[in-house]
């Protein structure tokens, strides 16, 4: 019924999907480690606890879909593995919140968008000298364009239709950083 959850959308799609082969989704974010406290305060309320560095990535993603549906499940997905995410619509928006905001670790494109497709913001980043990692998740891969320019080529694709697990996968991955650590953020 409507007026579910996120989590609960993506339980129902992982059974239809995959019906005995992985845990519910919701049973992966419930296996994040547990934080206590042994103080409590006058009210009677737990203490606020805070996650260890090693528990929640620094990374910052940047999920540019102009599929409103598409984009938010992404976020809840990436929320969910304790990234730093912000999403928007197209390129141009994409493109005009990396200006501002020039500390993005990682951009999950589409590439069929109004105004600017993810080739184009690619090619924007590259000419700028901005070089953060690329992950283009999209139904059709431009595979004629990086031929022809492959100093384009994102660090990788996903071709829709993609798991959660493979977006997680291909997220962790790219974020690796040299020695092979994650969550480790090398400066």
């Amino acid at each position: 019924p409507k007026l579910f959850e996120a989590l609960e959308l993506l339980d129902t799609v992982q059974k239809a999907l995959n019906p005995s082969e992985r845990p519910p989704f919701a049973d992966l974010v419930k296996l994040q480690p547990v934080l206590e406290t042994a103080e409590i305060s006058r009210t009677k309320t737990p203490a606020l606890a805070t996650i260890p560095d090693q528990v929640a990535p620094a990374y910052r993603i940047l999920v540019v879909d102009d599929d409103p549906d598409v984009r938010q499940l992404s976020i809840d997905v990436l929320v969910a593995a304790s990234y730093r995410v912000e999403g928007v619509k197209d390129g141009a928006a994409a493109w005009d919140t990396v200006q501002a905001e020039n500390d993005f670790d990682l951009i999950i494109t589409d590439n069929h968008m109004p105004k600017m497709t993810g080739v184009e913001l690619i090619e924007k980043l590259h000419s700028a000298h901005l070089k953060p990692r690329i992950i283009m998740a999209t139904g059709n891969l431009p595979t004629h364009e990086f031929a022809r320019k492959p100093w384009l080529k994102p660090d990788a694709t996903l071709q829709r239709p993609f798991t959660v697990d493979d977006l997680l996968e291909t997220v962790r991955s790219v974020l690796r950083t040299d020695n092979g650590n994650e969550g480790e953020k090398v400066p």
